[in-house]
């Protein structure tokens, strides 16, 4: 049986597409295989396999030689089970840079594209078996671009996702301004969440001259909800960072209606990075950046100290 997974801290894409590309390996490909997940799911994603009637997937912590596995929307050993070089790894299904320091066992199958989602990918590699999905899976795939693409605004966008997407809202009839202002309000709703938590729960390892940041986005249509907690989670950034081996967590609001990201700023190191990276002139514990939306596209390949 494969496992099918997606990152750590997994989002919509990374519990939807595990989910789509596990039902084409067994039901098209005749290969058994079964999603699983590297953590729970985030608001947005948990709303989508509730809308859909979808099982969430099993959580794992690693995994070992026995497993097969195949990777999707992800490439970044950081964001994969820490045993990943043990297991037979014999697919990866991505849209992101390529990182290195995955070692397989033999020759694997490995789709990288310049998309904005994997489920993007995956749609263009089942070709008409897509045709044999059940809806749920071709709602997931609706669900993963709106998110990745932030229903077209983000910058990551090609002609070709928006394309994809009204395509399976067409067969679908979902009317996309609506299915994706819930995606959203499920995105936003954080109440449940710790500082901790919300500061992992979309984030990505990376690291600037010698040090290690953890670059953590929120995007949301209620940006005040999050400011309104910004004192407490600033303070527990020294934490989250120490916990998890970096020198500095790093987080950025993204307002997806208004297309701006609020950097916060606890320190002289985020001022330096936010003002050396995006010209930014800072003056107090936040700056707000306009057009900034896209950790891919924007924020990683900006930074610099």
């Amino acid at each position: 049986m494969i496992k099918v997974f997606g990152h750590k801290s997994p989002d919509t894409d990374s519990t939807g597409s595990p989910i789509i590309w596990a039902w084409y390996l067994t039901e098209v490909a005749g290969t058994p295989a079964k999603p699983v997940l590297l953590g729970e799911p985030n608001t947005e994603a948990a709303f989508v396999l509730r809308h859909w009637g979808l099982d969430k997937p099993e959580i794992i912590t690693d995994v070992t030689a026995e497993d097969t596995c195949v990777i999707v929307d992800t490439n970044n050993p950081a964001e994969l089970p820490a045993s990943i070089n043990d297991a037979k790894v014999v697919g990866i299904i991505d849209h992101h840079l390529l990182v290195g320091g995955i070692k397989t066992k033999s020759p694997i199958d490995i789709t990288i594209r310049p998309l904005a989602c994997t489920a993007t990918i995956m749609h263009d590699l089942m070709g008409d078996a897509l045709s044999r999905a059940p809806r749920a899976i071709k709602g997931a795939m609706l669900s993963c671009i709106l998110s990745d693409t932030l229903e077209f605004r983000s910058p990551t966008t090609t002609p070709h996702d928006r394309a994809v997407a009204e395509k399976l809202a067409a067969d679908l009839g979902i009317d996309i301004p609506s299915f994706a202002a819930e995606l959203f309000a499920a995105k936003s709703d954080v109440s449940a969440f710790s500082d901790a938590e919300l500061l992992r729960m979309d984030s990505k390892e990376y690291e600037i001259e010698g040090k290690q940041f953890r670059i953590s986005v929120l995007e949301t249509t209620a940006p005040q909800v999050l400011l309104d907690r910004k004192a407490s989670l600033m303070a527990a950034m020294p934490g989250v960072a120490a916990q998890d081996g970096a020198d500095q967590v790093v987080l950025f609001i993204v307002d997806i209606l208004r297309e701006e990201a609020t950097l916060l700023v606890p320190n002289d190191l985020v001022k330096q990075l936010a003002e050396k990276s995006f010209g930014a002139t800072v003056t107090g514990d936040s700056v707000v950046l306009p057009g900034i939306m896209s950790r891919k596209k924007q924020i990683i390949p900006a930074l610099k100290l």
